[in-house]
């Protein structure tokens, strides 16, 4: 299913015709052209259908019996919670919502989030990570710490923290793998910054964790791993991780899960795409027929890149959380010392319409079902790259360059070859294929099995990226 889900193309729930402007996107100077109200426009595609405007430059929409049942009828609603919550919020607001919250709802709600009650990782859940594949990735990671360490000078405490840890395996074989280096084992807290109670609990368990009441200020509870001796603590966000220690910070498929805008270009620039529901109750696509908030953020976009590249494009996703919080961290490795290392698939440039939705493994329709798929987009590296150096002088940002040749950098061959000399047959099988699927670039070319079940190597789908703190130089392996 791996196979699958990786060949497949990024799918594209709804398509729009190309449109010729003849209002191209300046981005330079104090011209930038967005959706203005003045001039209305029908999008080229039956899935996306346009707000109207009034004469007035008013918005009406017509919303007569959008959510009333029909008369005396008392059939059961067969939408589910987080659906009825969705169509609430856009009925309270009288209008649609932005993908990005649509996304952030879907992803996180406190009651029905794809992330919050269930383990949705792995082979029995909807996707599979690189911690997932082989211990390999997690001792890797961990090598790349103690070396960061090493160039800050050995610190005697430092704040270990990993966004989104999923399951708790990459911390967990990073502590295994870094477990024989005491120095820098005693210098660790570990702070797992995860929002969702149930994916906090397999993480407790993963890492072997005993409760203890906490004496480090500002952090209520905290647990010991038993596998190193760590204490490890655990945040609903990295505000909450306290300050004041140098800080090494692990974002391993966190970026891509962060809410994106998108925007579409039309004959009156761009304009946001909104969600609303049709009249017979379900989730459409809408363009917004005003600037949003969310403009702001794809006019500083913009800003980082050339305007014949922005020309090319007709749609453009934005993260303003990735950007926040980019100038978060950078901001406190600035300040504090340390480092962020982050792995994730996407681009080195403006990324267009990458939005998918992935259920058990597939690719299915984003409005489809919400809550049972999960959904995600490429991150855009450069703007990360950006983010960062506007945030502060004192960070400086290497890469990104491919997983392979991270990974590579840091010896996993060496590594695999020493598993393989202690392990039995069906061992070495899992091993080779698992150190495949992290480094290679397509079928691997040792298979001799079904073709189906042919691992597939995701070493040039992802890339990292390392934002330091400019006195330790240049991180490993990144010179």
């Amino acid at each position: 299913m791996l196979r699958k889900l990786l060949f497949q193309q990024t799918p594209k729930a709804y398509r729009f015709l190309s449109t010729q402007s003849t209002l191209p996107l300046r981005n330079k100077g104090s011209v930038f052209s967005y959706c203005s109200s003045s001039q209305p426009e029908i999008p080229p595609s039956n899935s996306i259908e346009q707000l109207q405007d009034q004469p007035e430059k008013t918005i009406s929409i017509d919303r007569s019996g959008l959510y009333n049942a029909p008369e005396h009828s008392h059939e059961p609603s067969t939408d589910s919670e987080l659906v009825k919550h969705l169509k609430g919020i856009i009925k309270f607001r009288g209008g649609p919502i932005s993908v990005a919250e649509y996304m952030e709802e879907v992803l996180t709600n406190p009651k029905a989030g794809f992330y919050i009650n269930r383990d949705v990782f792995g082979a029995e859940g909807d996707f599979i990570t690189s911690p997932e594949v082989s211990q390999m990735f997690g001792e890797m990671v961990g090598v790349w710490a103690m070396c960061l360490w090493e160039q800050m000078g050995q610190p005697k405490r430092v704040n270990l923290v990993e966004l989104g840890p999923g399951r708790g395996t990459l911390m967990a074989d990073l502590l295994r793998g870094a477990s024989k280096f005491k120095i820098f084992m005693e210098s660790l807290h570990i702070h797992m910054v995860e929002c969702s109670p149930a994916l906090q609990k397999l993480q407790h368990q993963k890492l072997k964790c005993m409760d203890e009441d906490s004496t480090t200020e500002g952090v209520d509870k905290m647990s010991r791993s038993t596998l190193a001796g760590t204490p490890v603590s655990w945040h609903a966000t990295l505000e909450q991780v306290p300050t004041g220690l140098p800080t090494i910070i692990i974002a391993h498929e966190f970026y891509d899960a962060l809410p994106v805008h998108q925007f579409q270009r039309g004959s009156r620039g761009w304009c946001e795409k909104m969600i609303d529901v049709t009249e017979a109750s379900l989730f459409r696509f809408v363009l917004s027929p005003q600037p949003t908030p969310a403009t702001l953020y794809l006019m500083k976009r913009c800003k980082w890149v050339v305007s014949e590249e922005v020309e090319k494009l007709n749609q453009i996703e934005v993260c303003p959380r990735a950007m926040d919080l980019t100038y978060t961290l950078a901001k406190r490795i600035g300040t504090d010392g340390g480092g962020a290392l982050v792995i994730d698939y996407g681009l080195n440039g403006v990324v267009s319409d990458s939005l998918q939705a992935i259920r058990k493994h597939k690719f299915v329709n984003i409005l489809d079902n919400p809550g049972s798929a999960d959904l995600s987009a490429y991150v855009d590296f450069a703007s990360i790259k950006h983010s960062a150096e506007e945030a502060s002088d004192d960070v400086s940002v290497h890469g990104p360059i491919t997983q392979s040749q991270f990974l590579g950098s840091l010896r996993i061959n060496f590594r695999v070859e020493a598993l393989l000399q202690n392990c039995k047959d069906e061992q070495a099988e899992s091993l080779r294929t698992g150190y495949w699927r992290l480094v290679g670039d397509g079928e691997a070319p040792f298979w001799e099995g079904p073709e189906e079940q042919a691992p597939i190597g995701m070493g040039t789908r992802y890339m990292a990226m390392a934002i330091v703190n400019k006195k330790q130089g240049i991180p490993i392996p990144f010179q």
